[in-house]
């Protein structure tokens, strides 16, 4: 059997094209999925925090642990 050749340029370019898009789409990383969490799931680790962020302390990896201004770190007790 003879492969088939298409008769149509533009549907060829259309098809080549939703090729593309799906083969770039696929490999763009969802939401915040970049980047680890710490600090009981509140922060993210970042090698840079925003400048609605501050530091905390190192996660694991020698990144910066950062949390929105608005959270404030819960208060433990010594016993």
């Amino acid at each position: 059997m003879a492969l088939e050749v298409c008769k149509h340029p533009v549907a060829m370019t259309q098809r080549l094209l939703l090729l593309v898009a799906l083969l770039v789409l696929g490999h763009v990383p969802t939401g915040r999925s970049e980047f680890k969490r710490c600090w009981n799931g509140q922060g993210a680790c970042r090698t840079y925090c925003t400048k609605y962020e501050t530091y905390m302390h190192l996660c694991p990896d020698a990144t910066l642990c950062c949390l929105p201004y608005g959270l404030k770190p819960v208060k433990t007790e010594k016993v």
